[in-house]
């Protein structure tokens, strides 16, 4: 059992409202067997404390507990106190939409972008080749690299995809390694059209139905397609969600990152439970996607990365759309895996209230993976908290580029401790 104390503010979260972080001021919270059983004011936490002990049939007295911390020679080594002298304590961060399975580097790509020059050395296809080439170990250790840089940020929940082998080994090859790490596990085979298939896109699409989704039953817990002009068509990706939904794999869809397609809609229609990218989105669309009560994921990160216009939260908020955020990790497009940027973004370009960033980064992401255990710390939540080297909140989006995360927990366990060893 763990009792933190001294948190300046303690964000807990309200799944179901956007923007709702039910802040606790000088709080305290109590951890078991990875769970929160218990949070609120530090003035109540001797209270609890006693309680908790007191059921689990511990002798406690009032001198046995003093200031929150047990004091007593009983035996109670399960329990540790830790007082985090003013730190706020946020919910680990929730990341519903990366692409981490990949070999190869597009930092000239980035660069030649950026200078405002055309590059012609192929895009994702060059990711694709080298993916290919690479070893499932090479793959794997890349994969573990890129998990404990966000870690070190934060993120305590991942989305894994798919989708830079495109062929029936490669992409299962991809899931297993995904399905060790995480069980938010994606298949997005239809992610672009492979250079083999450019003339015949039908046939690959029929690969995809025909042998890479029945092969990948089991193995993935959704399906996901990148629906746009250059990509795959509306009927192409009905087609394809509907065949991973026959096995049980869950929808999700990239829609309108770049043109203001039917994609959206067609989301809602499928019951898609996440809609990603959405850049481009008409008021008929939010409408849609709001009655629908599907979760719209915005990815601040690659408009920052590629120069497209940020969509304004503001109209998404006003429609009443459930958001997240999320990273959108991948070599091409946006590789950050850093989640304060992806806030920091939000609110200063996107116009999310500080609030609604910090929410939709962590609750937002829970609810774009059907999750009622992480983005929270409610009790019952999984202890996956972030504490953090401010006195707020509110500095995730108030020093960008900073490194505020001192210290994160999974599951009541340790496994990222920041602070400086001098």
């Amino acid at each position: 059992m763990q009792l933190f104390t001294g948190i300046s503010e303690l964000v807990v979260n309200d799944l179901d409202r956007l923007g709702e972080l039910d802040v606790i001021a000088d709080a305290a919270l109590l951890v078991d067997a990875g769970r929160v059983i218990w949070s609120g004011p530090s003035a109540q936490a001797d209270t609890a404390v006693s309680n908790r002990l007191g059921e689990g049939g511990a002798s406690l007295n009032d001198d046995d507990i003093a200031n929150g911390e047990v004091t007593s020679a009983n035996d109670l080594s399960r329990f540790e106190t830790i007082d985090l002298g003013g730190k706020a304590v946020i919910p680990g961060f929730v990341d519903s939409h990366n692409h981490l399975i990949f070999a190869g580097d597009r930092s000239e790509e980035f660069a030649a972008r950026m200078a405002g020059q055309k590059y012609s050395a192929g895009g994702i296809a060059t990711t694709v080749a080298a993916t290919r080439a690479a070893s499932e170990a090479e793959l794997e250790a890349n994969l573990v690299h890129l998990l404990e840089q966000a870690q070190r940020q934060g993120t305590t929940t991942f989305e894994i995809k798919s989708g830079y082998g495109l062929t029936v080994p490669d992409e299962i090859q991809a899931l297993d390694i995904i399905n060790r790490h995480t069980e938010e596990s994606t298949l997005i085979a239809a992610h672009v059209v492979p250079p083999e298939f450019k003339d015949e896109p039908e046939r690959y699409v029929d690969l995809v139905i025909d042998e890479i989704i029945p092969a990948a039953e089991g193995k993935a817990k959704w399906i996901d397609v990148f629906c746009e002009t250059g990509a795959f068509s509306e009927d192409q990706t009905r087609r394809i969600i509907e065949a991973g939904k026959a096995v049980e794999m869950k929808p999700r869809l990239h829609a309108n990152q770049l043109t203001e397609g039917g994609a959206l809609k067609l989301g809602a229609e499928l019951g898609c439970v996440s809609v990603d990218h959405a850049t481009f989105a008409s008021d008929e669309d939010l409408e849609i996607l709001a009655e629908a009560g599907t979760v719209v994921t915005l990815l601040p990160s690659i408009e920052f990365s590629t120069r497209q216009p940020y969509p304004d939260a503001r109209r998404y908020v006003d429609a009443g759309v459930s958001l997240a955020v999320a990273s959108d990790c991948n070599p091409g497009s946006g590789f950050s895996n850093s989640m304060p940027f992806v806030i920091a973004i939000g609110v200063r370009d996107m116009h999310f209230t500080v609030e609604q960033a910090v929410w939709a980064a962590t609750a937002g992401g829970a609810n774009a993976l059907q999750r009622t255990d992480v983005g929270h710390l409610g009790v019952g939540a999984r202890a996956d908290l972030a504490i953090l080297d401010a006195p707020s909140y509110r500095h995730l989006a108030y020093r960008p580029g900073v490194q505020l995360v001192e210290r994160v927990y999974s599951g009541g366990e340790l496994i990222v401790d920041n602070r400086s060893r001098d």
